[in-house]
């Protein structure tokens, strides 16, 4: 496969500035859009007034050609931005060659993505498929049948954590410690346990040989982005191996640069045995992924696990071209400065009383209000033509794509100070 040719977001390429469009875009009528959404799509989101047409590095434009500064990435999709040059290109390029076949055949970009994906991580084999949810599924699976290859049906409850979110699927959902999000659908499956995260002394009581997985996500990215603390994650590592259980790690949302190391798990001494992934991975495109350390790589063999569309050409083109990008000089370091900077910017709100503090990885950041009105504040950010996301009434969550600059995060800290200011 064709390299990927590497973006540099300081050497002054348009792709991160916005461009007045309105003449190119043509004028489309966004209340018809929203009616026909009314009309014909299950009402399963809480949509923004806005229907977007085109995005373009930190920008997305609406359908009569305003730019907004996306601090939202798609929900940490768009990590390099929207339409970036070299997943485009990869895109075009497979699109053009060869766009499906079935898993019963090989196909180069999954070959070279799974192996880009391995040897910068766990080592180990990988399963591909279409999402986050899927990795997770398939990450279930696979715990579950070593347990059961170590000490029969007996060996088969999972651990996740309260506040955590690994998914909607039925198993997922089960998987997800919130127990509003379970509650329409209940029952649940069987054989799932929680315990508050951090909390060392209650993840050892619900430790024993029955457990064949504890499943975490490193920073709790739905939960309003919370960081395990590194002492919990030994104490998980330590436990895990001690009754034979598999640690997994739920990276959807932190792997891939979005905590300032190609993986979170990167950042301490603690290794997973499985690390899901997805949201970024195929550069907007839908791929998932699940990478198991060698010692775990051949528990499903064929027959077991499949997805159709999983690891499909164009998305693992995508992938590809995705990772040359994360893995290109320095690319990482300027992920890390620019995640500290905003840090500073946002802890200067708190300093003033306007916040309750700041707190996550990189880019991956959020802080709590004083009161109960961030979906307010998101809100007007939209009016002001910014994309914001609140995790809760009480929580704005911040995933800008790692191309941001500073002055778009001084734009976005300012609208901030200016609102709280306000309320």
């Amino acid at each position: 496969m064709k390299k990927a040719q590497s973006f540099h977001p300081d050497k002054g390429s348009i792709f991160s500035r916005p461009r007045d469009d309105n003449a190119a875009i043509g004028r489309v009528d966004m209340t018809d859009i929203f009616q026909q959404y009314g009309q014909y799509v299950m009402p399963t989101y809480s949509r923004q007034p806005v229907a977007f047409v085109r995005g373009h590095g930190c920008y997305l434009y609406d359908a009569q050609g305003n730019a907004y500064l996306d601090f939202t990435s798609g929900l940490s999709i768009n990590n390099l931005g929207h339409c970036h040059p070299a997943v485009v290109k990869a895109i075009r390029e497979q699109a053009g060659e060869l766009i499906h076949t079935c898993n019963l055949y090989y196909t180069e970009p999954g070959a070279a993505l799974a192996r880009l994906l391995s040897e910068n991580s766990l080592g180990g084999k990988v399963f591909f498929a279409n999402s986050g949810a899927e990795a997770n599924e398939c990450a279930i699976k696979l715990a579950r049948k070593h347990g059961r290859d170590l000490a029969g049906e007996g060996k088969h409850r999972i651990i996740t954590l309260e506040g955590g979110f690994h998914g909607r699927t039925m198993a997922t959902l089960t998987a997800t410690a919130q127990p509003a999000k379970q509650a329409p659908f209940k029952p649940l499956l069987p054989g799932f346990t929680y315990v508050p995260a951090n909390d060392d002394a209650a993840l050892a009581a619900a430790m024993n040989d029955s457990v064949c997985a504890l499943m975490v996500e490193p920073v709790q990215g739905e939960g309003g982005v919370h960081v395990l603390t590194p002492e919990f994650l030994q104490v998980a590592r330590e436990l895990t191996e001690k009754h034979e259980a598999l640690l997994i790690f739920d990276e959807v949302q932190t792997g891939l640069g979005r905590t300032g190391k190609l993986f979170a798990y990167q950042h301490g001494h603690v290794i997973p045995d499985v690390m899901t992934l997805a949201k970024s991975l195929g550069g907007a495109l839908p791929i998932g992924a699940v990478v198991a350390a060698p010692a775990y790589a051949d528990v499903l063999t064929p027959g077991m696990h499949a997805s159709t569309f999983g690891g499909g050409p164009v998305p693992c083109a995508a992938g590809v071209a995705v990772l040359t990008e994360l893995l290109a000089a320095g690319f990482m370091e300027k992920v890390c400065s620019r995640g500290e900077y905003m840090r500073r910017q946002l802890q200067a709100l708190a300093d003033a009383g306007l916040t309750e503090g700041v707190r996550g990885m990189g880019l991956m950041l959020a802080v709590d209000l004083p009161r109960p009105h961030a979906g307010e504040i998101v809100a007007r950010a939209l009016k002001q033509r910014i994309i914001l996301n609140n995790t809760s009434e009480q929580t704005i969550r911040f995933l800008p794509p790692l191309i941001v600059e500073e002055r778009m995060i001084e734009q976005v800290v300012e609208f901030l100070r200016t609102a709280l200011k306000a309320h």
